[in-house]
């Protein structure tokens, strides 16, 4: 009787309805998430079948500069979720229709504009990354074709954070996993059947952009009918608040600007080090890579659940989010600790074949076993801060991780790589900290839910 009532104290501590309600959102966002590796393995398989390598390396380098360009304006997707699902808490439907146009519209007029300047931002870029001419040339042809879908890839940001921020748990998976899978089926189709190559490659992934742009516009369209959001509501909500928006988006805008450059200089300091050492990072960073799917499907779910929970002005809501996403997030983290730690080495084996870069990962898998426990902080305290639209708070304390990031390569020629990866763990870990003293701050002075549009 007593171990029976222990199971049910722990069920209802590990699994409350709270609990459960994060892992309805989390699970399908991780599983969905799971696809976008999936098809960049599709792509490096078709394209480095071909009879040159300057086909793979244009793809890569195209590829890249597209990620970065994109990735700076992923801000659309997530301040669309935190005012979408604060709009949901406060059962504001002139705010939920305001909350899908306004950052609509923003979306498809930035991929206008890098459509309509493709040349020289490409240019520039090159310039930059510097590399062989036939690369860049095969990268040119790439970029021409897959940029064409700015538009849509951009409003595809904002349709998922929409469908996020109102808990529609389906709708982001149907978007991801039928885009993806459309993507990998026309690149078999026009690169192998066709004979396209690169313009292949790019012809599919523009296609799939404009593919699941439709089908989320229909998703959207549905839910609003389901809310009486009419047509004449949508027309007008254009208007409104539009400062707030773009003084978001700004803040975000820069925090990832920061979170970038991060990252970029972590390869560009690892190839100084010799090819090995990018190599085994790179190997490496696939562990990384993982762990960030897992986790960043908490850090969506807490963007919705605690963003309707701010919007509903609802304490008590938020606190239960918050533990629940502690516990859960925190479970998996240390589940992705105890599998490096135990089966790390299996792990890099099936991912190089090569004896020199299996023997140097191992001297560096001992990073891979703290970042789990380190990241998931930051992680879940970033969709606290999303679903709360304070994009000055995210952004200043990024400034504060980057600093402590940067002085920690100070150690580099006395540390050699593990300088690398001390930084990396410390970026994450400022990141938690900051944000978590900034969020307690807030919590003492009884202000979290003041006014958040600074």
């Amino acid at each position: 009787m007593q171990h029976q009532s222990l199971l049910q104290k722990l069920q209802h501590t590990f699994l409350s309805p709270t609990d459960k309600a994060l892992w309805m959102l989390a699970l399908p966002m991780i599983f969905s998430n799971i696809t976008v590796p999936l098809l960049g393995l599709v792509d490096t398989a078709v394209i480095g079948h071909l009879d040159s390598p300057d086909y793979l390396g244009g793809v890569a380098v195209g590829s890249m500069i597209t990620t970065f360009l994109f990735m700076m304006l992923l801000f659309l997707r997530m301040s669309t979720t935190g005012m979408t699902a604060q709009a949901l808490g406060a059962k504001d439907k002139v705010l939920l229709a305001r909350a899908f146009v306004q950052p609509f519209l923003l979306a498809v007029l930035a991929g206008v504009m890098i459509l309509l300047f493709r040349h020289p931002l490409m240019e520039g870029a090159f310039h930059i990354v510097g590399g062989s001419q036939s690369v860049l040339e095969q990268a040119r042809l790439f970029i021409e074709i897959r940029w064409i879908s700015a538009p849509a890839s951009l409003a595809n940001l904002v349709i998922l954070g929409w469908l996020l921020g109102i808990q529609y748990v389906r709708g982001p998976v149907i978007l991801l996993i039928a885009g993806n899978l459309l993507n990998i089926v026309l690149d078999l189709w026009l690169v192998i059947g066709f004979g396209w190559n690169v313009q292949g490659a790019a012809t599919a992934t523009a296609c799939s952009e404009y593919f699941t742009l439709f089908i989320g516009l229909y998703l959207v369209w549905r839910v609003m009918k389901r809310w009486g959001i009419t047509f004449s509501l949508l027309t007008s909500s254009w208007r409104g608040d539009l400062h707030r928006l773009l003084s978001l988006n700004r803040d975000i805008m820069l925090r990832s600007l920061l979170l970038q450059l991060c990252f970029a200089s972590l390869t560009i300091l690892g190839a100084r080090l010799g090819s090995h050492i990018v190599a085994v990072n790179a190997v490496l960073m696939n562990l990384l890579t993982f762990t960030a799917f897992a986790l960043d499907g908490f850090a969506y779910a807490i963007e919705a659940h605690s963003g309707e929970a701010f919007g509903a002005r609802n304490r008590e809501k938020l606190l239960k989010v918050w533990r629940a996403a502690c516990r859960q997030a925190g479970l998996v983290a240390l589940a992705f600790a105890l599998l490096y730690a135990l089966t790390g080495e299996h792990i890099i084996n099936a991912l190089t074949s090569l004896p020199e870069l299996r023997q140097l990962a191992d001297s560096y898998l001992g990073w891979q076993i703290v970042l789990p426990l380190v990241a998931v902080w930051c992680y879940l305290l970033d969709g606290m801060f999303i679903g709360a639209t304070r994009g000055r708070d995210m952004r200043n304390s990024m400034a504060i991780a980057a600093l402590g990031y940067g002085l920690t390569l100070l150690s580099l020629p006395l540390l050699g790589n593990h300088a690398l990866w001390l930084a990396l763990t410390v970026f994450l870990g400022l990141r938690g900290v900051s944000l978590g003293w900034i969020w307690h701050r807030y919590w003492q002075r009884d202000a979290w839910f003041s006014s958040s549009s600074h």
